[in-house]
């Protein structure tokens, strides 16, 4: 199980176990690889597979399992409610050098739980039993769960880590927000303690980590196993290397923002595609710069230029003046206060 030989007590080589969250359209090869060049966490997660009767194996995320760039475990994330489907594709990913197969109750897209998938299944435990029940009979290798605390409310919770404790569950991630929360709504970090004092399994932390002394700090409050960092990692592809940094009682390193120039410029590259529309390459990038901007600048300049751009020349004429005029500041390592990332709202 070297996947989960990192959360052993005996562990002296990772203080402070890391785990890069899955986010859609976000953590496929090109990001992973990014990441790694900078210092990759301790497990990587896919994103989801979409489980139904006509689903089969997406290439282009099977690409983050087989041509993994670093060498660091990949769960495989699955998305679905169908017993017979969820078996079927199980059973395919383990044909795969995966670390473990993870099955995603947390998504609160709206067109997500309004199929009764992802964060959904929060509203029904009963159905959740089932499904964790099938899996736990045919996954050999570690078997985790991704999850919100509730949908609307924590009425469920206490039933699901009853649940997930009676289905041996390997690794559990705790989102600590609700699914009707999203990502606005203040964390409460309470269940992931009682989830942690609950299981017998490690417990990853997950929710609003922005920097490497939130991770220290939340750890030791929730006695979470590690921690699992999703939008911070987008705006701070760093931040699993301070992490370990800070843990091991090293200098930290912080970038400057000639790094974050370097980094947009990969990001750039990885997100284009030959012969595509100028303009859905910006604007695929500016959902990733919405996150990179809260550091930038205080007064939110950068993200009031970048919002504006239209072309890859516009873009870079605005990065060029923000990081590469400003090339020796200190990248923030905590978003400015009242700076907003919106990336829901690029085209």
């Amino acid at each position: 199980m070297r996947s989960l030989s990192i959360f052993s007590k005996k562990s002296t080589t990772v203080q402070t176990p890391t785990a890069l969250a899955p986010m859609q359209d976000v953590t496929g090869l090109p990001f992973m690889k990014i990441i790694a060049l900078r210092g990759p966490p301790d497990l990587f997660f896919t994103e989801f597979f979409r489980v139904h009767a006509n689903s089969r194996l997406d290439d282009a995320i099977l690409r983050s399992i087989t041509e993994n760039p670093s060498d660091k475990p990949v769960f495989a994330q699955m998305i679905g409610e169908d017993l017979d489907d969820l078996i079927r594709t199980a059973k395919d990913l383990q044909r795969y050098p995966i670390a473990g197969v993870d099955l995603n109750l947390g998504c609160p897209a709206p067109r997500v739980y309004r199929k009764n998938v992802g964060g959904g299944l929060l509203r029904v435990p009963a159905k959740v039993d089932e499904i964790l029940k099938v899996l736990r009979e045919n996954v050999a290798c570690p078997l985790s769960v991704k999850m919100r605390f509730g949908f609307e409310d924590d009425r469920h919770f206490e039933n699901l880590l009853e649940i997930l404790a009676n289905h041996n569950v390997d690794l559990v991630s705790i989102h600590a927000r609700t699914v009707l929360g999203g990502y606005r709504s203040s964390p409460d970090y309470k269940y992931v303690k009682q989830a942690t004092l609950y299981l017998g399994c490690p417990v990853l932390l997950n929710g609003d980590v922005q920097t490497y002394g939130d991770a220290s700090s939340l750890m030791d409050w929730s006695e979470a196993s590690g921690v699992m960092i999703g939008r911070a990692a987008i705006r701070n592809p760093w931040i699993f290397r301070q992490i370990r940094e800070n843990s091991e009682n090293r200098e930290v390193f912080i970038p400057k923002l000639t790094d974050v120039f370097v980094y947009a410029t990969e990001l750039f590259e990885a997100l284009s595609i030959p012969n595509s529309d100028d303009r859905k390459t910006v604007g695929r990038m500016k959902k990733f710069l919405n996150f990179v901007g809260l550091s930038v600048d205080p007064e939110g300049s950068f993200l009031y230029a970048m919002r504006r751009t239209r072309t890859t020349k516009e873009m870079f004429e605005v990065l060029e003046r923000f990081l590469l005029d400003n090339r020796r500041q200190d990248f923030a390592l905590k978003p400015y206060f009242g700076l907003t990332a919106r990336p829901s709202c690029e085209v």
